[in-house]
């Protein structure tokens, strides 16, 4: 064992891994650099970046613009209260203002995107009081928080109840899954179920204060709703009296094309949530935004919320440069170029594996659905799976990948492709033809069907 070997193992030792039991967290990759859409370890091998880091890193690494204005704030003003303006939220707020969607025009600055969530609950329920109930989904993440892991529809909120950790009065309504329907339909003639049903549940429960969802789904499956789909909800919730969130954590900042994907169907929630990519993951930034009516209810009320961080100068200063990085790159049309690139060789790629049972997405933002049989939807793993100790096919096929220099997370049933908005043809082909080889593993134990992918998912059709 090296002095470097020896230095992660200790790290190890004495830090706690994020969302895995600890004997996996015992020899971490040391990562020592990063620039572009790769990142190099310390025996500075490369590796091709495909999901963004944790679908954050929208602008690559090293953006100079955005490094340079915080190494401004930092040699200025660090930090100060957050009682007191300061320059850097005054162009925070101003760059905000020209991407949000109309209609959204005071905004609350954290630190994260789970506690832009928090700060959402407390406003809807203190704005739609005695209201106080929230409708989330099975297939979403909105944090790790009290509030945000109750929120949470993926296996992680099981390991929360069991420690008690979650709040009251979170209900779970059926996702817009096509590939899966939780009602067993088939797009078109499903009349939109799965957004009908909220009408039900929101007349069945009574007390309903909001809806929270992500517009394009992140974690658990880049699942993206069928047309309709948005446009039933705006009016279910304007017709109860009910708030609507938007989760923008992963699905915004340009990475479906739009600033913010709700956008992509002409809606504008009551409140919209974002994080990650607003400073491109440079400084850490959640953003809590709401509309001038729930603005003007706290003119006479309490804003029963804050922290030490709130405001932070340091994590402000990243906002206004990576604004404007992203509306100088969304200008070159290189996105857009390349993200229907993507999508063509992503259909590509499944047509040529059996163990791709779905391809869906948007923008720099899909899934690969991994599937055992791709006729009969039967499935490697589900969720009472990802935190057993099996070892889940998606994650072999990820450390395959590694192995070759491309990094991407995965999840129990799908792999990630979301990577940075500065990619190219040529780097979507490098990523896809090490993903390729690495698919092997999965293919050698698939289901031979003989049913190209084409004819089973559900997003290529609708498209």
């Amino acid at each position: 064992m090296n002095e470097t070997e020896r230095k992660v193992n200790e790290l190890a030792k004495h830090s706690y891994g994020t969302w895995r039991r600890q004997e996996l967290w015992k020899t971490p990759i040391l990562i020592k650099d990063a620039e572009g859409v790769y990142m190099y370890d310390d025996k500075d091998k490369p590796y091709l970046d495909f999901s963004s880091q944790l679908m954050c890193s929208n602008l690559g690494h090293k953006n100079k613009a955005i490094i340079e204005a915080i190494i401004k704030q930092a040699e200025k003003m660090p930090y100060i209260a957050p009682g007191f303006a300061t320059e850097a939220s005054i162009a925070a707020v101003d760059a905000l203002r020209s991407v949000v969607p109309r209609g959204l025009m005071k905004f609350f600055f954290s630190t994260s995107g789970t506690e832009a969530n928090e700060a959402a609950l407390k406003l809807v329920r203190q704005y739609k009081a005695p209201n106080y109930k929230i409708i989330s989904r099975y297939h979403s993440y909105h944090g790790a928080t009290a509030a945000g892991i109750t929120f949470t529809g993926d296996p992680r909120r099981t390991i929360a109840e069991r420690a008690r950790c979650t709040i009251q009065g979170v209900r779970f309504a059926p996702d817009a899954y096509c590939y899966r329907c939780p009602f067993g339909l088939k797009y078109p003639d499903c009349n939109i179920q799965c957004a009908r049903y909220l009408d039900y549940m929101i007349k069945e429960e009574g007390n309903v204060a909001g809806i929270i969802v992500e517009p394009v789904v992140g974690t658990n499956g880049r699942i993206v709703p069928p047309p309709e789909y948005f446009s039933i909800i705006r009016q279910i919730c304007d017709e109860n009296r009910v708030m609507l969130i938007t989760d923008e954590v992963m699905s915004g900042w340009f990475r479906t094309g739009k600033a913010f994907a709700i956008e992509n169907w002409n809606i504008t929630p009551d409140i919209l949530t974002t994080a990650k990519g607003c400073t491109a993951a440079y400084t850490p930034v959640g953003i809590t935004a709401t509309s001038e009516k729930i603005a003007e209810f706290f003119e006479q009320e309490t804003m029963d919320h804050g922290h030490t961080y709130a405001f932070h100068p340091l994590a402000l200063s990243a906002i206004p440069a990576a604004v404007a990085e992203y509306k100088k790159l969304m200008d070159t049309g290189l996105p857009r170029r390349v993200s229907k690139y993507l999508q063509k060789k992503l259909y590509e790629l499944a047509d040529q594996h059996e163990c791709i049972g779905d391809v869906r997405g948007i923008g720099h933002f899909w899934a690969l659905e991994i599937v055992k049989n791709r006729e009969t939807k039967q499935p490697f793993d589900v969720r009472a799976d990802k935190f057993t100790h099996k070892a889940l096919m998606t994650n072999r096929i990820a450390g395959e990948a590694m192995k070759n220099g491309l990094y991407f997370a995965a999840w129990y049933d799908t792999l990630v492709i979301a990577p940075p908005l500065i990619i190219t043809e040529d780097q979507v082909d490098e990523g896809l033809n090490t993903l390729g080889k690495s698919l092997s593993v999965a293919d050698k134990e698939a289901v031979s069907t003989g049913v190209p992918a084409s004819k089973t998912s559900e997003y290529s059709k609708r498209t």
